[in-house]
């Protein structure tokens, strides 16, 4: 449980949140990934967004549209690869799950993932409250909503969302933006319907410390493509 402490731990003076999550196993697929499914080292801004609104109880992903966030990795996750076994269907004439109608599958996982995560209001989000704003509220009020809370794929589950303490640590791998030298192309907003609108980004993770407050080129702001 949060306490009163750790929400003013949480809120600075320029009214960013930081929260602190963990999570024992994750996997962020690559999508461009296929018989051999490759993890990104970090989430992208879009499975992040995805759980904020679900820690808040928000359906709707245009609902804050605009909103800003920045995130570090306070661990370096270990990585494994597993394998599984894939269902299709090839041949209509054999039963499921045998013969051509099964493959290999591998995939990459993460093992001890720790970071933390900042929200502020975007100089582009509508909403009221923000989703800054119904994040502090949910870190250490009772909030309305529904399901296990996953960072990615439903199998995904977060063990710790709570404030962010000093004892968490000021150093860490920053995301940032690097649309020249980055080597991770993220998407920052998924049209999941007809990919569309989808946006990406070029960042890579930098050895970063945050006592003097986060940098603007760690900001990403969350948006689709208009």
């Amino acid at each position: 449980m949060t306490s009163k402490a750790d929400v003013g731990a949480s809120r600075t003076d320029e009214g960013v949140v930081a929260i602190y999550v963990s999570a024992p196993v994750v996997s962020f697929r690559n999508p461009h990934a296929r018989e051999y499914l490759e993890t990104y080292p970090c989430p992208p801004p879009s499975t992040v967004y995805g759980m904020l609104l679900s820690a808040v109880g928000e359906v709707s992903r245009g609902a804050h549209i605009g909103a800003e966030i920045a995130y570090a990795l306070l661990s370096e996750p270990e990585l494994s690869t597993v394998l599984r076994t894939k269902w299709r269907v090839k041949f209509t004439d054999v039963p499921l799950g045998t013969g051509s109608n099964k493959v290999p599958d591998f995939q990459e996982l993460l093992t001890g993932l720790r970071m933390v995560i900042w929200a502020r209001k975007g100089r582009e989000e509508a909403a009221a409250p923000t989703l800054a704003e119904r994040l502090l509220s949910a870190l250490y009020g009772p909030v309305e909503r529904f399901g296990a809370l996953s960072l990615g794929e439903s199998t995904c589950l977060v063990d710790d969302f709570r404030a962010w303490r000093e004892e968490d640590g000021f150093a860490g791998r920053l995301l940032v933006e690097d649309e020249e030298n980055g080597d991770l192309s993220l998407p920052i907003w998924a049209d999941h319907v007809s990919s569309t609108h989808t946006r990406w980004g070029r960042y890579r993770l930098e050895k970063c410390e945050w006592q003097q407050g986060i940098p603007e080129r760690a900001w990403v702001t969350l948006a689709p493509i208009r």
